[in-house]
């Protein structure tokens, strides 16, 4: 006998049951994009990707544009910084670049890879097969890693790098990009006519074309449809040519599958068939369909699209599935039930308790009606007591009499454990009941899994009361005092239970409430067992009564208020169906897809057919319900629908509340765009910043465009293939785009919401966002109320344009208008709004032709008033009224038809034409827009607007000629240019030109462009039009007139400058001429940023290759020798004229005696000059001061060598370490040894005027100047200033003039110096009265400083060198020795040092050393270090042990001093104690001395810091860091990590560059500071810039470019 249905029910359930509880056993295959198989034969297919590169290998076509790069820079350690986390590119319909750059040398180029799911060797997108690119190694190039874009679709990428730790590796943080998929529509015909007038249908108006055009999202016109409401597809195609004409491009379909019971749209109840309805025969022709009709509906889509111009979108529902899908009998895994998620066990009992009092009020003479609060309030009273019956708190707690009988077990067998947990003897209850909670033998606790679901380990629970309770000896005793600990323990979770329950019953009470009293609610009617108390929160499916109710009872979707989108609320923890917090959808069923598809197969193979059949028939997918689809579910549904249309379109609607997690959901899933609400604005101000946040595009007058582009030399990605031309443009990341809706179909009319009126003034200004937008043909029609998608069944009324057709014919004009402002680049736009009155006004960014648009809102009802709003002027600009339209209604009473959707009867009014006045004033020519007495709220106006007198060829030609005005300027012309502080420019002028000040913000630090360039980078980057900098812009020509005045005014100093003044005066004469002032800010910005970047190049292009093809960083600081080395009429190298000089730091060293310095100057030569090659400015400067040599030394401060002053002990040994470094590195550079100088002072050192006939009166040869130096150092240097005394120096003690320099012969060491004067670069004199610190020097440093012997020794190895080869003409110096004198050579002497220093300097890490070392125990204060000074003059012998970082220098000068092991030790502790991030500490923290905060206007009896005496005791300066990362890389390779892998030692290094490269990037100076405070605070009293803080880290920069250069 065949089986009956019952008997087949039962063996369907049988076979579901094995499945739900064997599904761990079930392995289905699910397709991935490199399962999918187009074609069964071997060969394959072109990818985007491979198109991609074959593009970039290929020669360049004819007719070829640049080449579009996006440069995204990463932060140093891989990552993108916050705002570039995500960026959005745009579609890929000619293949462009993104371009990943790093800084070399930062900390993930350590090894750096380069990782991401895009296919970069072209092929298929995989979301988790990820391509590698090993990063350069290179530390002196940028970093740069192309990526060819002809793909669309979402990508992760990071960087994967050496950790800090050996061995270990670092992943960064990633960041993400997505491609806009390429659409493609029907191009349409102007909706205007020739002149201005707007066409309708049969005038030719917006009709189709033949061609198709790349349609950008930002131009998406969408309009969301419920295909129940159309009829059968046979009905459709006259609401494709009523959304056509309406000027729609896409349609929103929502689900258009197979419904289920509740007959809602997103209750799908088959999501592989169409649903019967929609075909013309029904069910009947359906079921003739095996591909559930997917050939049919996409022959009607392809119709759409072809003949309507209209896209189509449908939704994608993921979450759920309707509670009588088919099935779910056979798959109950696929939903969540106590069986596979036991937590849900109470939630269902409580969930039947509902269902069943329900069925029972009748019976118990409770109201089966809701009708008052009392019936509210007796139903929910007489529930909670049903509900205590159910005994609930099972689920939450212990069961004593178990726990009991498990632990007497344990203790009667003597089976207890020893207890090795804490001391518990003597504890409390309380207390152990904490302990037994921590420890991990208590399992089932929070489970909810079955009744009395907790329980302790017996083991653990005997120990633990035996060595608690101790005077306990019976296990009875024992077995009870653990019943107690467990009382305890059930406190808590009675608690827990109680509040659950509380919340619950709130719950249920408060949805009875909406759904059975509420006037705004649904008024469900009588409950019963079929309509119980409040919608049931389970899907019961049991085919037999048999079935297992566990397996079988599916939990129902919703939603929870202020929700965790990333927290499924079906799993554990989550309490949400217990607690009844679930805002339930009845007739849908939450899908359970686990953590991927081995989890639950089935249904991922399910869906993902389901999603890829959608995607072949679709354009684009708007994700239901986003926020509540778990993130892996999404993005794995989606990848393999991007592989049936790699084209797809994704928008959503997110809940999350919050902007990072927006963005999390958008640049995981991909999705382009995010669905937002005009309507969710609740007053005009409010929907104005909607309309500025989603639409506005950028504003009037942008200059990222323009001025934030470069043009440039294209490599081939792949390393084959021509280079291109192409334009770079950097990516400051993106925001999501907007798809902004006037009305969803989802929410109130404007009726119910504002007025009825407003449809029209909100979707005219919705038209006019720059971004997708969305509408309803409810919105256009003027339905009055949210229409019902589960209950509805009317069908649309297709009223095309007609008198009944609501605001359709002025939606016709705007959607068209707007299709054409998206397709002309009108991307610039103003929003204002004024009461009522809302304006937004969209402009073409060259051609500044644009379109206005007047609205004035209604969100009351009633009012009929005009409002107010000022006239609106347009500057130089002519406005044409194009159309004008407002709303009547007659009566606001609802349509009543029983077969039909209509909307109100609503009147569009349009306004006759409102003709555009023009006018001059004070200010130039204005057009004025006033609105019409008759102006109601709902009412619009649009106009043409077109900017007069505009010069089309102005943008290209502010931006051009600017390589022929500054290609011939040289590096002093350039420092005007580019630089120029207050102080240099005042003096350079006369007083008469300074900085330029703009009100509002700080006086500007340069005259020349860094100085416009600081505020501009961030007002370009960010089109910051509201900048006080723009605001003074429009308000006058001020600043044009100041940039090129000011290099007028100078022509007659620097001839050269003509050129740029003629080149700025002919832009900015045009600009005044034909630029009205709101346009005034961005062509500055032009004129000021194409100058900039000219003269910068300019200024890198004539440096060394070191500069010239280094990374930005190189080239920024290399800028510094620019910006310091300049021309003042104060400050001079010769007496008699005005020559350039190199300032030692601005703003406080600019002009007169102050600003040139010995020792500066020769501590800055090196980085500044020689590095970048500017060979001549290095000699001049030798050559000055080698003139003015007198008693062996130079002047430190130069005085335009009219009043030189020689108090440094150590300035001509940098001079000579410079002229080494010179004659080595500059081109014949041996040859500045025989250049001949005059000089200054007679032989016999008297003091001359600059202008007197012994001046300048014999000359010397530069190897006699320095043989003369040696020799005056061997005979000993005595000798008291020049006019000594207050006019010399006010502060110093008479003691402190008399000089006295002499060498220790049995060392070979220099000695020098007395305690009242300050010979070393560390030279603060005190000046306190009050502290009683006058002339009393804060760091002497009497004795031989450690500096100068290195500096001695590598001066004497060089000449030694120099002299075997027959290249110094002399052999050594005349020295009395021992009461002889005799020749000492180079050698000798530099033998003596080399002998003694390690025994003079070293203070050994072991003090059981300290015996072959000349230290005194007792001073050391820190012990593996070099001394600061050796032999410091009597009562300060301490001061030799204090640790500070000059002994860096000696090392990086003469290596050859130094024991190599001793010497990475001392350098290890002063990278440990020392280094800070713009500089060195001057003195170890931990001395006593130490204090980090300089203040020279501190004015207190402190004298340690008074009138800034600490200037060198603790503050942290910039140039000693460059010697510390020189002396590092040279012993750490040679004895340290770096010897095997030189790429350690210097990854160490470049971190300590992080800081100064951020410093340079964003500081106004853009230089590196003098000093600064403890750990880098802003010093106020320090330069800004200085020359040798930028120098020294140049220094650094070239070895390692050197290093770099080598090993290729």
């Amino acid at each position: 006998m065949p089986p009956s249905a019952k008997q087949k029910a039962a063996q369907t359930a049988r076979k579901a049951e094995s499945k739900a509880r064997n599904v761990a056993n079930v392995t289905v295959n699910i397709p991935t994009p490199t399962d999918v198989q187009h074609d069964s034969h071997p060969k394959t297919p072109k990818t985007p990707a491979d198109e991609g590169i074959e593009f970039f290998e290929s020669a360049v076509r004819p007719g070829e544009g640049p080449i579009r790069v996006f440069e995204l820079r990463l932060d140093p350690d891989g990552g993108p910084n916050k705002e570039r986390s995500y960026i959005r590119l745009p579609p890929a319909d000619v293949p462009y670049i993104l371009r990943v750059t790093l800084d070399a040398g930062t900390p993930a180029t350590k090894n750096g890879v380069f990782k991401t799911n895009f296919p970069l060797d072209g092929g298929k997108f995989v979301r988790d097969h990820f391509v590698e690119r090993r990063l350069s190694t290179n530390f002196s190039q940028p970093i740069e890693l192309d990526i060819t874009i002809l793909h669309a679709g979402a990508f992760v990428y990071w960087i994967e790098y050496d950790g800090a730790k050996p061995g270990s590796r670092v992943k960064g943080r990633g960041g993400y990009f997505n491609i806009d998929p390429v659409l493609k529509t029907k191009g349409r015909k102007s909706i205007l006519s020739s002149s201005g007038a707007p066409l309708s249908p049969s005038e030719g108006g917006g009709t189709l074309k033949t061609d198709s055009i790349n349609l950008p999202l930002d131009g998406l016109s969408m309009l969301t449809i419920v295909s129940k409401w159309m009829g059968p597809v046979t009905e459709w195609p006259k609401h494709f040519a009523e959304a056509r004409d309406r000027g729609y491009n896409m349609l929103h379909w929502t689900p258009m599958q197979e419904r289920g019971e509740s007959d809602s749209p997103y209750s799908i109840r088959d999501q592989l068939k169409y649903d019967p309805s929609i075909f013309a025969g029904g069910r009947s022709e359906a079921d003739k369909y095996r591909d559930g009709g997917k050939a049919k509906i996409e022959e009607v889509l392809k119709s759409a699209k072809e003949e309507y111009g209209l896209l189509s979108l449908t939704d994608v529902v993921l979450n759920h599935t309707a509670n009588d899908s088919a099935w779910l009998v056979d798959h109950p895994e696929a939903g969540y039930s106590p069986h596979n998620t036991p937590h849900l066990a109470p939630a269902l009992e409580l969930d039947t308790a509902i269902i069943e009092f329900s069925a029972s009020l009748a019976s118990s003479g409770l109201p089966t009606k809701v009708t008052s609060q009392q019936d509210v309030d007796t139903l929910i009273g007489a529930f909670q007591k049903h509900l205590k019956t159910l005994d609930l708190w099972q689920y939450y707690v212990f069961d004593v009499k178990r726990e009991r009988v498990s632990v007497l077990d344990v203790l009667s067998q003597k089976l207890v454990p020893a207890w090795d947990g804490p001391d518990v003897a003597g504890k409390t209850v309380v207390q152990l009941a904490e302990l037994v909670k921590s420890s991990k033998s208590v399992s089932g606790l929070g489970s909810f899994a079955k009744r009395y679901a907790p329980e302790v380990d017996p083991s653990y629970s005997a120990g633990l009361v035996k060595a608690a309770f101790t005077h306990l000896t019976g296990v009875d005793a024992l077995a009870d005092a653990w019943v107690r600990v467990v009382d305890v323990l059930n406190v808590a979770l009675y608690q827990e239970w109680e509040e659950d329950t509380k919340v619950a019953l709130d719950g249920i009470k408060n949805r009875l409430k909406y759904t059975r009293l509420d006037e705004h609610g649904p008024r469900l009617g009588e409950i019963t067992k079929d309509s119980p108390l409040v919608e049931p929160y389970f899907t019961r499916l049991a085919p037999t009564p048999a079935s297992d109710p566990r397996i079988y009872s599916l939990a129902n979707n919703g939603w929870i208020w202020n929700a965790n989108p990333l927290q499924n609320f079906a799993l554990s923890p989550s309490k949400a169906y217990l607690r009844r917090e679930v805002i339930v959808w009845g007739d849908c069923v939450k899908l359970r897809y686990g953590e991927g598809p081995a989890e639950n197969p089935w249904l991922w193979e399910y869906m993902t057919k389901y999603v890829t059949s959608l995607a072949s028939t679709f354009d684009g997918f708007r994700i239901d319900n986003c926020h509540s689809t778990p993130l892996h579910v999404g993005y794995t549904l989606l990848d393999s629908a991007r592989v049936a249309n790699p084209d797809l379109y994704v928008c959503a609607e997110l809940f999350t509340g919050s902007e990072e997690m927006d963005l999390l959901f958008v640049s995981r899933l991909g999705i382009n765009s995010l669905i937002r609400e005009a309507g969710n604005a609740w007053d005009p101000k409010e929907f104005s910043r909607l309309l500025y946040s989603y639409g506005l595009g950028k504003p009037i007058g942008s200059m990222d465009g323009v001025c934030m582009t470069r043009l440039d030399e294209l490599q081939p990605p792949t390393g084959k293939g021509p280079t291109r031309p192409c334009v770079v443009s950097e990516h400051y990341g993106s925001k999501p785009h907007a798809l902004l809706y006037d009305l969803t179909h989802d929410n109130e009319s404007y009726l119910d919401k504002r007025s009825a009126e407003d449809t029209l003034s909100t979707g005219a200004l919705v038209t006019f966002s720059f971004s997708a937008i969305g509408s309803v043909k409810g919105f256009d029609d003027l339905y009055p109320k949210l229409l019902n998608l589960v209950q509805e069944r009317r069908l649309y009324e297709v009223t095309n344009l007609e008198r009944n057709s609501g605001i359709a014919k002025a939606k016709r004009l705007l959607n068209h208008l707007r299709m054409e402002m998206v397709l002309g680049g009108y991307e610039e736009g103003h929003v204002h709004q004024e009461n009522d009155y809302i304006v937004l006004h969209r402009v073409h960014p060259h051609t500044q032709k644009g379109y206005l648009l007047v609205a004035h809102t209604a969100f009351h009802k009633g009012s009929k008033d005009r409002g107010h709003i000022d006239p609106i002027r347009l500057r130089r600009t002519k406005a044409k009224f194009i159309y004008g339209a407002g709303i009547e209604f007659d009566s606001y009473s609802i349509p009543s038809d029983a077969d039909v959707l209509r909307g109100l009867a609503g009147k569009l009014v349009e306004i006759p034409t409102v003709v555009v006045p023009q006018a001059l004033d004070a200010d130039g020519p204005y057009s004025e827009i006033v609105v019409p007495e008759h102006f109601p709220p709902g009412s619009i106006m649009v106009f043409e607007t077109q900017l007069q007198e505009l010069d089309a060829t102005l943008e290209s030609f502010c931006a051009s000629g600017a390589e022929a005005a500054f290609g011939k300027l040289e590096l002093v012309d350039l420092n005007v240019v580019l630089h120029r502080c207050e102080g240099e420019e005042r003096d350079a002028t006369h007083g008469e030109i300074g900085t330029y000040a703009v009100p509002g913000m700080a006086t500007l630090v340069y005259c020349g462009l860094e100085g416009w360039m600081h505020p501009l980078r961030h007002i370009m980057k960010h089109n910051d039009l509201g900048h006080p900098l723009c605001a003074h812009l429009r308000d006058g020509t001020w600043a044009l007139d100041y940039v090129y005045t000011r290099l007028s005014k100078q022509v007659s100093t620097f001839p050269r400058l003509a050129e740029p003044a003629q080149w700025f005066r002919e832009r900015f004469d045009r600009i005044k001429q034909c630029v009205p002032p709101f346009l005034r800010p961005k062509y500055f910005a032009i004129v000021i940023s194409t100058a900039y970047k000219t003269a910068r190049s300019v200024v890198v292009e004539s440096m060394s290759e070191f500069v010239s093809k280094g990374h930005r960083f190189t080239q920024s600081l290399a800028l510094c020798s620019v910006q310091m080395h300049g021309m003042v009429q104060s400050a001079s190298l010769n007496p008699g004229r005005v020559t350039p000089s190199l300032a030692a730091g601005l703003p406080h060293f600019t002009a007169g005696w102050a600003r040139c310095w010995g020792r500066d100057v020769f501590i800055s030569l090196r980085g500044l000059f020689l590095t970048t090659g500017n060979f001549t400015g290095a000699k001049e400067h030798i050559l000055a001061f080698a003139s003015t040599l007198k008693h062996g030394l130079i002047p430190n401060l130069l005085d335009s060598v009219r009043n030189p002053r020689y108090n440094s002990r150590d300035s001509p040994w940098w001079m000579l370490q410079n002229i080494q470094d010179y004659c080595e590195s500059a081109p014949e550079g041996l040859a500045l040894l025989s250049e001949s100088v005059k000089r200054r002072f007679p032989k016999d050192d008297t003091w001359v005027p600059w202008d007197d006939p012994r001046a300048y009166a014999y000359s010397s040869t530069i190897a006699e100047i320095i043989q003369e130096i040696l020799q005056r150092h061997a005979d000993g240097i005595h000798f008291r200033e020049y006019n000594a005394g207050a006019n010399l120096d006010m502060q110093m003690k008479d003691e402190g003039f008399n000089i006295d320099i002499d060498v220790d012969w049995t060392t070979g060491i220099i000695f020098g110096g007395n305690p009242h004067n300050c010979g070393t670069w560390m030279d603060k004199m005190g000046e306190s009265n009050r502290a009683g610190t006058k002339g009393v020097p804060g760091t002497p440093r009497d004795g031989a400083p450690v500096e100068i012997t290195g500096l001695l020794a590598s001066t004497l190895r060089w000449l030694d060198e120099l002299s075997k080869k027959g290249k110094f003409p002399f052999k050594g110096v005349d020295a009395t020795i021992d009461s002889k004198k005799r020749l000492v050579t180079y050698k000798e002497w530099a033998d003596l040092v080399r002998a003694s220093f390690e025994e003079c300097y070293y203070v050994p890490l072991n003090e059981i050393d300290d015996a072959k070392y000349n230290v005194n125990p007792k001073l050391i204060n820190r012990r593996g270090i070099y001394k600061d000074v050796y032999r410091s003059g009597p009562g300060r012998e301490w001061s030799d042990y204090q640790f500070r970082p000059n002994f860096p220098i000696a090392m990086t000068v003469a290596p050859e001093l130094f024991d190599e092991e001793h010497a990475l030790e001392a350098l290890k502790l002063v990278d440990q104690h020392l280094r800070s991030p713009l500089g060195m500490k001057t003195l170890d923290p931990a001395d006593l001395q130490y204090r980090p905060y300089y203040d020279n206007s501190n004015d207190s009896d402190d004298a340690a810091i008074a009138k800034g005496l600490n200037y060198h005791q603790g503050p942290e300066w910039g140039w000693p860091l460059g010697y510390f990362l020189r002396a590092y890389l040279f012993f750490d390779t040679r004895v340290g990590v770096g010897k095997e892998d030189p790429t350690q030692t210097l990854h160490h290094l470049h971190r300590h560059l992080l800081d100064m490269r951020q410093h340079v990037e964003h500081d106004p100076w853009a230089g590196l500071p003098e000093l600064t405070n403890k750990n880098g605070e802003y010093c106020h009293d320090s330069c800004n810039t200085q020359a040798w803080s930028a120098s020294c880290t140049l220094d650094f920069l070239e070895m390692v470019h050197k290093m770099s250069s080598a090993s290729t």
